[in-house]
């Protein structure tokens, strides 16, 4: 099937902030659109809202004068679920609960005709339990819009167990028409974003709950170092602390109560606290004089150091080994001596200086781990972590050497797999356990982490530039210290680490 023809009227039920945005996003691809809210006056109310964004859009040259008038005539509110015989798509973007969607789709197929697709924009609910209640559930679909809809442009098609793939495609194909960019996923608790998701905010909240670092440096980290738009702290603070966890409760419920799932107890009481965000005036930053809250909060920064006066680089740095070269262009001599017991850089001290591998400092003489970084030469913070048995001078070494190559330097606690390292390693075994079973290709996984969650690498872009079993030894480290599951590498992980070190000749 291809995408529904332009002149087909397509009707949105529910006209809060998601159901405008979907309404003006295929008001604009040039359907007619029928608006239908249950209470009184709101399908009004939104028709006008929408108008307003119009005129908007209008004055910042981004829609003609004609096109707006055109798109205004083709908008109407609808006064009843009858008038929405004609359409031949409905979304639904009403209450998350399942009780009331079932009942809607239940009501509107009586209405609609046999060929009518049926769509719910939910991001928590079950598309195979939704349309369970209908008696054509082949026609019905999981069209995921992210908020604001028409601005962002990632649209997961969700197939539900019943769902006819004609119907998939009819909505895959739609999306696309509408300008947006499709993601085809099976029914599984969080879809793609959701689910691929979590590790961003669980591991940042479990290094606060660990007492590894305060919010604001976490997020310094996640953003200066691993290259995410914004840190895990300000981002729920953004989405509403209320709504962040109880999409992470929906998905681990979903999931059996999966401790890979497991939300945070920091996050509950700051629900439970009325802490919400922005939207409350406060939530891990407080807004209530209106200035932004986390621009107040600085993160840790090391003084100024003095660099050492050369290192030896034993072993290959594997994700890091760019630093070689930087730590030269800032005038530090470097000694490569090949070893095979480590990959690290040894200090003047005799301390060592070794990339976030799962391990803590505390097991090891004298060492600092550094955190893993998007792009070492692009990076203005690196996070360091130690031990109270690493010695004063090996961290003031450590921390020199990366204040010499230009970057603010974050000394956290001796947390295993640090904030970055620990974050992408499950991110990467997420991703490849999603595939493994069926609920979206490699491809539509690294697209709809880029577009629905602005990632600077999709989950298999990451894998392929740390290594094939990088996020497998590292994870394993960590499961080796937190044994209760949270940190175990998934078998589709664990099998693309073997097949690696099969290709490469190496069976042990």
């Amino acid at each position: 099937m291809t995408a529904l023809d332009l002149s087909s009227p397509v009707a949105v039920v529910g006209t809060g902030t998601m159901g405008q945005g979907i309404a003006q996003v295929a008001l604009i691809a040039g359907h007619p659109v029928r608006l239908y809210d249950a209470a009184p006056g709101r399908a009004q109310a939104a028709a006008d809202a929408i108008g307003a964004r119009l005129d908007r859009l209008v004055e910042k040259d981004r829609l003609t004068g004609a096109d707006r008038d055109a798109a205004r005539a083709r908008l109407l509110p609808a006064g009843s679920l009858a008038d929405l015989a004609d359409c031949a798509l409905v979304v639904e973007a009403v209450l998350e609960r399942l009780d009331v969607k079932q009942e809607l789709f239940r009501e509107l197929e009586g209405i609609v005709g046999e060929d009518c697709l049926l769509a719910t924009n939910t991001s928590s609910l079950s598309v195979t339990a939704i349309g369970g209640a209908l008696r054509l559930p082949g026609r019905f679909v999981g069209l995921h819009f992210f908020n604001p809809a028409p601005l962002l442009p990632l649209v997961e098609v969700v197939s539900g167990f019943a769902t006819d793939v004609t119907y998939a495609t009819r909505a895959y194909e739609t999306a696309r028409a509408w300008g947006k960019t499709p993601v085809a996923c099976a029914d599984t608790p969080g879809f793609i974003v959701n689910r691929i998701a979590r590790p961003f905010y669980a591991e940042a909240f479990a290094v606060y709950e660990a007492q590894g670092a305060d919010p604001a440096t976490i997020d310094a980290v996640l953003r200066e170092c691993g290259g995410f738009r914004m840190g895990a702290f300000e981002l729920t603070d953004l989405i509403g602390q209320d709504v962040n966890e109880s999409v992470t409760r929906s998905v681990w419920e979903s999931f059996f109560q999966d401790v890979r799932f497991t939300p945070s107890l920091a996050q509950r009481r700051l629900v439970e606290s009325g802490r919400l965000g922005r939207k409350s005036g406060h939530g891990w930053y407080d807004y209530s004089d209106g200035n932004g809250g986390a621009e107040r909060d600085e993160p840790h920064t090391a003084e100024k150091g003095r660099p050492p006066a050369y290192v030896v680089a034993e072993g290959d740095l594997g994700p890091a080994s760019e630093l070689l070269a930087l730590i030269r262009e800032a005038g530090i001599p470097v000694r490569e001596e090949d070893e095979d017991h480590g990959s690290r850089l040894v200090l003047p001290s005799g301390g060592q200086l070794a990339l976030a591998d799962g391990q803590t400092s505390v097991e090891f003489r004298d060492v600092v781990y550094f955190d893993l970084a998007l792009d070492y030469r692009r990076a203005t913070r690196i996070a360091l972590s130690a031990s109270q048995d690493t010695s004063p001078q090996t961290l003031a070494e450590a921390t020199g050497l990366f204040q010499a190559l230009g970057k603010d330097v974050s000394v956290i606690g001796d947390v295993p797999g640090m904030i970055v390292a620990r974050t992408v390693a499950r991110i990467v075994d997420l991703a490849h356990d999603a595939v493994a079973k069926g609920v979206a290709t490699e491809e539509d996984i690294d697209t709809a982490m880029r577009l629905g969650v602005n990632y600077p690498l999709g989950p298999f872009e990451w894998s392929r530039r740390l290594g094939r079993n990088w996020a497998y030894a590292l994870l394993d480290d960590l499961h080796l210290r937190d044994p209760s599951g949270r940190y175990a590498p998934s078998l589709a992980l664990y099998r693309h680490a073997y097949a690696s070190d099969k290709r490469e000749g190496n069976t042990s």
